[in-house]
C-alpha cells in the first residue's frame, strides 16, 4: 500500500510542480513522514525532487528569464540555504504558522486582485529573492513562497515555472550532498520507495509540462494562487497541531 500511495502522490506532485514550480516536497514529505519521520522524509524526498526538477528544467530550459534569475534567483538560493541552516538550530512550529500566514496573505491578495498592479523592479527583486528564500528555508519548503514572489514579475507562465525550476536546481545541488552525508544509509535502506517516487514524479512532470502549455495565462495565475492558498492553510494547520501537541 505504501508503494501505491507513494506512486500516486508522486504522480500528482510531479504534475502540479510542472504547472506551478512547486508541489513535490509539499505533497510527498507529509506522506513519507508518517512512516520515516520528518527528518528522514525530507532527505528522501530530495531525491525525487531533484529528478523532477531536472526533468522539468530540460523541458522548459529555453523559457528561463535570465534577468529575473540573476536578480531574484541567486539571492533566493542563498537566502534559502541561510534559512535552512538557521532552521537546523531554531526549528519551531511557530515558523510554520508564520509561513502559512504569509502564503495565505499572498494568495488572497492575488485572488482579490490586490497584487495585479504590483511588479518588481531590480532593487525590489534582490530583496524579494532573499526574503522568499530565507523564509522558505526556515520551514524547509521554499517552492510555494518562491512562486508567490515570482508572480510579482511581469513574465509569462512558462518563464515563471522555468525560472523557479532553475532556482530550485541550485538549491537542490547545494543541499543534496548534505543529506547524503548525514542520511545516506537510512535513505537507501528502503530504495524501492525512492525508485517508486522518482518514477511517479517523472511521469507526472512530463504530463504537467504538456498541460502547462495549454493553460491560459489568467487561468494559470489563478491556479497558482489557489495552490499557494492550499499550501498556506496546510502549513497553518500543521504548525498549530504541532504547537498543541507540544503544549
Amino acid at each position: 500500500m505504501m508503494h501505491i500511495a507513494a506512486f500516486l502522490t508522486a504522480l500528482i506532485a510531479g504534475a502540479i510542480a510542472a504547472m506551478s514550480g512547486f508541489g513535490i516536497g509539499s505533497l510527498l514529505t507529509p506522506l513519507l513522514a508518517v512512516r520515516y519521520g520528518t527528518k528522514l522524509a525530507v532527505a528522501m524526498v530530495s531525491v525525487p525532487h531533484l529528478a523532477g526538477t531536472a526533468a522539468r528544467f530540460i523541458g522548459l530550459r529555453g523559457q528561463v528569464d535570465r534577468r529575473v534569475f540573476l536578480n531574484f534567483g541567486i539571492l533566493s538560493a542563498a537566502g534559502g540555504l541561510a534559512g535552512a541552516l538557521l532552521n537546523a538550530r531554531a526549528g519551531s512550529p511557530v515558523l510554520a504558522v508564520v509561513f502559512g500566514c504569509l502564503l495565505v496573505f499572498a494568495a488572497v491578495s492575488g485572488l482579490t486582485g490586490l497584487l495585479d498592479r504590483k511588479h518588481f523592479g531590480r532593487s525590489t527583486a534582490w530583496i524579494a529573492g532573499a526574503l522568499s528564500g530565507f523564509f522558505g528555508g526556515l520551514v524547509g519548503n521554499q517552492g510555494g513562497i518562491r512562486s508567490a514572489a515570482l508572480l510579482g514579475f511581469d513574465i509569462r507562465k512558462e518563464a515563471l515555472v522555468a525560472t523557479a525550476t532553475a532556482i530550485a536546481l541550485i538549491v537542490d545541488g547545494a543541499r543534496m550532498p548534505v543529506y547524503f552525508a548525514i542520511e545516506s544509509r537510512a535513505m537507501l535502506a528502503d530504495w524501492p520507495v525512492l525508485i517508486t517516487c522518482i518514477v511517479g514524479v517523472l511521469l507526472g512532470t512530463f504530463w504537467g509540462v504538456r498541460l502547462l502549455r495549454q493553460i491560459e495565462e489568467l487561468t494559470f495565475r489563478k491556479l497558482i494562487y489557489i495552490l499557494i492558498l492550499a499550501l498556506g492553510v496546510y502549513m497553518l494547520i500543521h504548525g498549530a497541531t504541532e504547537l498543541t501537541i507540544r503544549t
